[in-house]
């Protein structure tokens, strides 16, 4: 194929690009019983599973696949367990590079404009749908598998069964990446905090109402200004109401995109983004991923009320009750500051 192949891939979807050496079975009953466990597949299955994989590698023996995807735990087991295994099992041999998301992005864009084949898979975000979808430089998947791949599909892959196809999904109805993994963030809270009668009665005394889970912004602000202000210290620790990051960074540019302005009301209704505004506020092309403004005299909403309301108070939070030097953290450093266990609460995306 002329075109460049680039898109997110899973670990079966790795499988797909099928190939090399005949492992044999008692490889791949190793790493069933040793490593594929717990699993929603029975054994026989699995090795039923295994079986179509080494005789689909066969004619593939000695081909090398170069991947690349951004330094997170779920990448750095793909790199350096599956991709042994899946060496071992079909021949196939899978260089799985990790870098920063940042470097990512601009092989992903390279490539793109240089034609230039760095890598044959990346595992990259799903935002970037849009772009795949417009350039038509990434493989689609659903024709692919369904045609020229269907003899290096597994037979048994569930596509249907994936969380979050409608974000790796072009307005053609195509699939262009699968998913592989998902930063599942929404709302937590110290639930023991929470219900201490103490905490409780406090307040309810300032605030007037019950100290619980927020439903909505004003709330979330009041408990994180009571832990931070009035509260101040719990079991000799001094504690904060609020956790978030700052530091200028590319996943300082999702952590405000990535739903934060739509949470505030930015954007038009629908799934998995709004029509014809989406969450990042850009007004796209009817039908398409043609972004045609983001202004509001453009006809979008990135610097509408509800996208300014959102960037004021994650300001105003940041530097108020969140812990010191918070922004100056950027999102992979403000994980491990939580597991000292000194924050009350955190909204996100």
């Amino acid at each position: 194929m002329n075109h460049m192949k680039y898109f997110m891939s899973a670990v079966l979807l790795l499988t797909v690009f099928s190939s090399t050496a005949f492992a044999g079975k008692a490889d791949a009953d190793r790493w069933i019983n040793n490593e594929f466990q717990p699993s929603t597949l029975s054994k026989s299955q699995q090795r039923a599973e295994m079986d179509w994989f080494i005789k689909a590698a066969a004619p593939f023996k000695g081909m090398e696949i170069n991947v690349l995807s951004e330094t997170i735990p779920t990448h750095e087991y793909e790199s350096k367990v599956l991709t042994k295994a899946f060496e071992e099992i079909t021949g196939i041999k899978v260089n799985h590079q990790l870098l920063g998301e940042g470097e990512v992005v601009q092989a992903v864009q390279t490539q793109m404009q240089t034609g230039r084949n760095l890598y044959d898979a990346y595992i990259n975000d799903s935002d970037l749908i849009g772009t795949h979808s417009r350039l038509q430089l990434a493989v689609n998947l659903t024709d692919w598998m369904n045609g020229e791949g269907s003899d290096v599909t597994l037979p048994s892959l569930d596509v249907g069964d994936f969380m979050g196809k409608s974000f790796t999904t072009g307005p053609d109805g195509k699939l262009y990446q699968l998913p592989d993994q998902q930063f599942a963030n929404l709302y937590w809270f110290r639930y023991d905090w929470f219900n201490r009668p103490e905490l409780k009665a406090k307040f309810k005394n300032i605030y007037k109402y019950e100290l619980g889970v927020p439903v909505n912004w004003s709330a979330y602000e009041d408990i994180a200004e009571f832990f931070s202000v009035h509260v101040k210290e719990i079991d000799g620790v001094r504690i904060y109401g609020h956790m978030d990051y700052g530091k200028r960074a590319p996943d300082l540019g999702w952590r405000m995109t990535d739903a934060w302005l739509s949470m505030a009301g930015a954007g038009s209704k629908g799934l998995p983004n709004g029509v014809p505004v989406d969450e990042w506020g850009i007004r796209m092309e009817p039908g398409s991923c043609n972004p045609v403004g983001a202004s509001v005299s453009r006809g979008g909403a990135a610097n509408g009320p509800a996208a300014v309301y959102a960037i004021r108070k994650w300001d105003e939070w940041l530097r108020k009750y969140a812990p010191p030097g918070a922004a100056s953290y950027d999102f992979y450093q403000s994980l491990p500051a939580l597991s000292t266990g000194n924050v009350a609460q955190q909204i996100f995306w």
